[in-house]
């Protein structure tokens, strides 16, 4: 039997960005019941593209949130393949908000290319909604648990990663900014992206080694969506436990250890 040849860091985004991954609404069938989708920002419209609801997980009154790209071409149009605009941004803060109102943890799931970055998402104040969401994340006093079960890009991705506890998949893979975009402005050659994504170090087990995620969600040899079953059983096994622990602590003690956990992330020299 040969050995597996090991994944590069472009394998990795390839296999983040596979459709036939498990999406958000996936992984909340298999885990969560009674899921009641609460939609718009209250403000200016709804925004598809971030899927936030209610949810038991067992017995326990949840918040989730997560981005959605869509199954098929007309669900990739309306969600804008997962790139979100302000009203989906401010969408997932009205349900953090009311979380916190009700004493709920909040569990998001990661997997966009990065927010839209058109000109009418700017002018209705995308740079502010991303900002508000990080600000409102931080501060939160109930349990936040978030998980990179795809693409993690760029503030897009962190507006929902400010958490107590955050996971990535085996193949998922957190950055700045996609290797493509990263190629682009370093040496103005997007072909580049494959060596991009070596020096980014945008893997789950380069970020785990630098200490920006807590824990890694093994996938299947070819990738989550080979045995998508063996994932949502490691996943409730990482849910059940963490929120076990965040569960039994004080708003106050939950807020100052994710700041002190938050400000360590670049301080591990040994890992540079």
């Amino acid at each position: 039997m040969t050995t597996p040849k090991p994944r590069t860091a472009a394998d990795r985004v390839a296999l983040a960005r596979n459709p036939l991954r498990p999406s958000v609404t996936d992984y909340i069938d298999h885990l969560f019941t009674g899921f009641f989708e609460l939609c718009g920002d209250r403000r200016q419209a709804e925004d598809a593209s971030i899927l936030g609801g209610l949810a038991f997980y067992k017995g326990t009154p949840v918040t989730v949130i997560g981005h959605r790209k869509g199954k098929t071409l007309e669900e990739n149009l309306r969600m804008n393949f997962g790139m979100s605009s302000p009203e989906g941004y401010r969408k997932a803060q009205r349900l953090m908000r009311q979380a916190e109102k009700f004493k709920r943890p909040i569990i998001t799931f990661i997997d966009t290319p990065g927010a839209y970055p058109g000109i009418e998402a700017e002018a209705r104040g995308q740079g502010e909604a991303i900002a508000s969401c990080l600000a409102l994340m931080s501060r939160l006093t109930v349990p936040t648990i978030a998980v990179v079960t795809g693409e993690g890009g760029s503030g897009g991705a962190l507006a929902l990663g400010v958490a107590d506890r955050i996971f990535m998949l085996e193949n998922a893979v957190f950055s700045v900014l996609s290797p493509e975009g990263f190629a682009t402005i370093l040496w103005k050659d997007a072909s580049r992206s494959q060596e991009a994504a070596e020096i980014m170090r945008l893997t789950a087990q380069d970020l785990l080694t630098l200490g920006v995620i807590d824990g890694i969600i093994h996938e299947p040899p070819n990738g989550a969506h080979e045995e998508p079953a063996s994932v949502y059983l490691a996943l409730d096994a990482v849910l059940t436990r963490e929120l076990s622990v965040l569960c039994a602590q004080s708003g106050d003690a939950l807020r100052k250890s994710r700041y002190k956990k938050l400000r360590a992330i670049g301080n591990r020299k040994e890992a540079l």
